[in-house]
């Protein structure tokens, strides 16, 4: 009970040597000691923590993580990952003050990078067919969808078509050049009064085949991410209050609504076939009232009981619930739900046809950690004595935070019985035996909680967990009843600390309850990974620090994979898009400047960049969002947009060449019908026909 931990704490605080026997009185020799009366003691606790946080992941590990020997009070136990229900809404608030304690000691581990927010070969940009000829009249051949990582699964993007009408969805007004900045009035400059283009935000619905009708037949007033099924169009709204709106695709008039609470977070959404899944997430801490309310219908609240929430039987950052909804898309009907808590940093998803996919980071035990180094590779250091206390203290039912708290005390007590000979000779030995013990335990420092739900009737099916941090959601693919990972290990920031160590990356497959099965570790030693896909029974994984390794994995075997070959060139691929089985499309950076390479990968042993392309632009929404990637397979064409404006490349007899350039920097999406390609700009949509390249139409959208 809190009581109970509160009373044990404030005694091991005023009497730290009840822990224990009582220590014995040595005489202290009266030489000038070369620290304080805590220098030493506070050296330690900083030691400890900056040299996990400095050495955490250091040098090369060669040594297969199933021959690991972990010790026993630190060591990966998958178990400790398994749901189960809170047994009451009074567990439930001691889970979440347990982990607030237990975290106040702990790192906090952020991400370095440019982006992360979240297969079968088969043209993952999936392509409907009418399977009629229309020969251009009014029945397209074939349209584009949204460029997804699953084929089947579509993922919320500000562009939909179904082959008739384009459904394009507005961020909120601004001016050029200055994102989102709202201008009420034109400005004055230079004594002028100059109108700069606004926008409303909105969803535009446009008339677009056949191309010479192109126009704006309706405009719904919100604006968001947009899913289309059916006669159903979705706006995931995140403007001022986060509402899922649907409208009759063919007229917006609006059928149904689903506002989230204020507390919660839409993460993202999936639709599959006739159903959306909704996963919703809620910052939590002892304070979080049961039960939880995270949507409203049709002004009612959906209530979920915190005795319905699950948790991890080890404690872990439960900074976040996550609630899971399977939802009808035409009728709005909720059909499944569930709950369950874990860390609200970081978190993935990723969906197949048969499971979800939620990871989130699992929090570092500091104290255990700590003491694992102690007892099992110092105990020479501190001596029998400090070490009986220390295990005494390890047996307290009491959080982390209040062992911490203690663990200082009795530091500063040895402290204060060393003269400076022996605090010299320890502060070298735990720096020199904290590096070794760091780098045989890094993989267990850092790991990602995986929750696997059945899409079915969201019902878990299994939990696991593995070492490193996810990228995005790439990093994660379900292929013949085995979940593939990539993750990085070390390479880090902590709050207030920061991680130089050398960084390696890492790939496990898991079996259907996520246990491990293989792995391949350390793929480029002192980088992280750019870029992931897994297709079919292969991997490709880029990596990056000064060069570009591109590496081919074959997975064939789960229990035994391994890196089939590897290639060194310069810059880095941060998305990759298949071509063909042979083929690999990479969009990326070199020298400050967009590079499109093409990879050959019919010999897994020796992949070859074939061919690559630089261009003048020094970013593109691509590389972070692959949604704005489009790819034509009919035409051997692909589309990029840019800062200055929108890129349509061929790729036709394995060369890369600018087909055609759009100069308009508020190009945002493409898309084709038929043999038509149709650039869409904040301001304006261009449409092209694909056999020679020529305008055929353009629809101002400003005078709309």
């Amino acid at each position: 009970m809190p009581t109970t931990k509160k009373k044990v704490i404030k005694k091991i605080v005023k009497k730290p040597t009840s822990l224990a026997e009582p220590r014995k009185t040595k005489t202290k020799p009266k030489t000038k000691k070369r620290f304080g009366n805590t220098q030493l003691g506070t050296l330690l606790l900083v030691l400890v923590m900056a040299v996990v946080l400095v050495f955490l992941f250091a040098n090369n590990y060669e040594t297969p993580i199933s021959d690991i020997k972990f010790p026993p009070l630190f060591q990966i136990n998958n178990n400790q990952t398994d749901l189960v229900k809170f047994d009451s809404e009074e567990d439930f608030k001691t889970y979440l003050a347990n982990s607030e304690e237990s975290l106040a000691y702990a790192p906090q581990m952020v991400r370095n990078e440019s982006f992360g927010m979240d297969s079968d070969l088969a043209i993952p940009m999936a392509e409907k067919s009418t399977g009629i000829g229309s020969g251009g009249g009014n029945t397209p051949d074939r349209y584009s969808q949204t460029n997804v990582q699953v084929m089947g699964i579509d993922e919320p993007d500000i562009v939909k078509t179904d082959g008739q009408t384009i459904y394009f969805s507005h961020e909120p007004r601004y001016y050029y050049g200055r994102g989102d900045v709202f201008i009420e009035e034109p400005m004055p400059i230079s004594g002028k009064e100059i109108a700069l283009p606004v926008y409303d935000s909105g969803t535009d619905l446009i008339t677009a085949w056949p191309p010479a009708d192109l126009e704006i037949a309706d405009k719904i007033d919100h604006a968001g991410n947009l899913l289309l099924a059916d006669d159903t169009l979705l706006v995931l709204s995140q403007e001022g209050d986060q509402t899922i709106y649907a409208y009759n695709k063919n007229n917006a008039e609006e059928k149904w609504n689903i506002k989230l609470d204020d507390d919660h977070y839409l993460q993202t959404a999936r639709q599959y076939g006739d159903k959306i899944y909704i996963i919703a997430r809620k910052y939590t801490n002892r304070h979080t009232p049961c039960p939880l309310r995270p949507l409203t219908i049709g002004g009612n609240a959906i209530e979920i009981a915190c005795t319905d929430v699950y948790h991890p039987i080890a404690s872990i950052d439960a900074s976040a619930t996550y609630s899971v909804f399977k939802i009808d898309i035409n009728s709005g009907k909720i059909d499944d739900q569930i709950s369950f808590v874990g860390s609200a940093a970081q978190s993935i998803v990723y969906m197949s046809p048969e499971s979800l996919y939620v990871t989130y980071p699992k929090t570092v035990d500091l104290f255990a950690f700590t003491l694992d180094f102690m007892i099992n590779e110092a105990d020479d250091i501190f001596g029998s004595e400090v070490i009986a206390r220390l295990k005494k203290l390890n047996s307290y039912d009491i959080s982390s935070q209040a062992k911490m708290t203690e663990f200082q005390t009795i530091m500063m007590e040895w402290n204060d019985s060393l003269d400076s000979d022996k605090a010299l000779w320890a502060e070298n030995e735990m720096t020199n035996r904290m590096d070794d013990y760091s780098e045989k335990n890094k993989r267990n420092l850092e790991q990602t909680n995986i929750v696997k739900i059945a899409i079915k009737n969201l019902k878990i099916k299994s939990s696991g967990s593995v070492p490193g941090a996810l990228l995005n959601q790439f990093s994660l693919d379900e292929y013949d009843n085995h979940l593939r990972i990539a993750t990085t290990v070390g390479g880090r920031w902590f709050s207030g600390w920061s991680n130089t160590s050398e960084s390696s990356n890492d790939v496990y497959i898991l079996d259907k309850n996520l246990k491990t099965k293989g792995s391949i570790l350390d793929l480029g030693v002192t980088e992280r990974i750019y870029s992931a896909r897994f297709i079919g029974d292969k991997g490709y994984l880029v990596t990056f620090r000064q060069i570009d390794p591109f590496y081919v994995l074959d997975l064939s075997n789960p229990k035994s994979p391994h890196m089939s070959g590897e290639l060194k060139i310069p810059g880095y691929s941060s998305y990759l898009h298949p071509i063909d089985e042979d083929t690999i499309l990479g969009i990326g950076m070199e020298d400050r400047q967009v590079k499109i390479s093409l990879f050959d990968v019919s010999d897994p042993n020796n992949p070859k960049e074939i061919d690559k392309y630089m261009l003048d632009e020094y970013g593109s929404e691509a590389l972070h969002n692959h949604h704005a990637f489009l790819l034509d397979d009919k035409h051997k064409v692909f589309f990029l947009p840019a800062y200055q404006g929108g890129y349509i490349f061929s790729y036709e007899n394995n060369e890369i060449s600018l087909t055609k350039a759009i100069a308009d920097y508020e190009v945002k999406r493409a898309l084709y019908i038929d043999d038509y390609f149709y650039i869409l700009a904040e301001d304006a949509i261009t449409v092209l026909n694909e056999n020679d390249w020529t305008e055929v139409n353009n629809l101002d959208l400003l005078d709309e």
